[in-house]
């Protein structure tokens, strides 16, 4: 009787001891990385590298927005949380760890039938703000200007109106509003008398989407070369951010991107490297 009470209960601990060995694996190696719809494709294209290196490790990525993102991480639902804007003060102080992945450059974009090829940043402003309602108003055809934006929470809305909006000036109610960059660009790429910002790394058309200008800006080509020689004002950070230091796989996911490989990786993608 006493050997099997004994059988039964070390029968017990080793499925005890088994069932903690399998969660801590998987709360090693199951990483959530959630927030800037900005940022997610590139962070799914590190993925797919990331991916052969470490077989073991799956990487679960969500967008939502950079303040979702940034939520996320000061909450612990999400390891990595995503930002495409810099952050607030109070956002500083509540997140133990930030690194810039990258710059990104936003470009403002047209579509193609559109004759304005440059715009200074007061005019971009007046259009967005609604001073500015006709193209006629700024060298173009006689059509009143159709605005397109990105919802509140965005990290690229969020930096436009830091960069171009400024703390006096918001963008007009009449915008429409769209949820990721990708259907900013597929609205404007559509509509020859519309207007929209989206990540520089995105005004190539990838296969099978249509074409969209990037305009100049004061007279300063929209290009990975005028981000880096500071002549091209309108860019923001990438950043990933956590609310403890990384670790496990984690950390191994974000040394990746920072690593020589990483960040050719993003500098292919059209982005410019931390």
């Amino acid at each position: 009787m006493r050997l099997i009470k004994f059988i039964v209960a070390a029968l017990v601990l080793i499925l005890s001891v088994s069932v903690m060995s399998a969660c801590k694996t998987d709360s090693n190696s199951d990483v959530t990385v959630a927030g800037s719809t900005s940022v997610q494709p590139y962070a799914e294209i590190l993925d797919e590298e990331f991916s052969i290196l470490y077989p073991e490790t799956k990487i679960d990525i969500q967008g939502g927005g950079s303040a979702a993102g940034i939520e996320a991480a000061i909450t612990g639902t999400a390891a990595i949380g995503m930002s495409s804007r810099a952050l607030t003060d109070d956002e500083k102080s509540t997140l133990a760890y930030v690194v810039e992945i990258a710059k990104d450059g936003i470009a403002i974009i047209v579509h193609p039938d559109n004759p304005i090829r440059n715009l200074t940043m007061q005019e971009v402003c007046d259009i967005y703000s609604g001073k500015i309602t006709n193209w006629n108003e700024v060298g173009g055809h006689n059509a009143n200007i159709h605005i397109v934006t990105r919802e509140d929470g965005s990290g690229t809305r969020s930096s436009f109106q830091d960069l171009v909006m400024g703390k006096n000036n918001e963008i007009s109610p009449k915008a429409i509003v769209q949820d990721s960059n990708g259907a900013v660009r597929l609205l404007v790429s559509d509509d020859p008398d519309s207007i929209g910002f989206i990540s520089l790394g995105l005004v190539e058309p990838q296969e099978g989407q249509k074409p969209v200008i990037a305009l100049n800006l004061d007279g300063i080509a929209a290009t990975r070369e005028n981000v880096i020689n500071g002549s091209y004002r309108l860019y923001r950070p990438f950043l990933f951010v956590s609310k403890s230091e990384p670790i496990d796989s984690a950390k191994e996911f974000i040394d990746f991107t920072l690593s020589k490989e990483g960040q050719q990786i993003l500098i292919k993608e059209g982005l410019i490297p931390e």
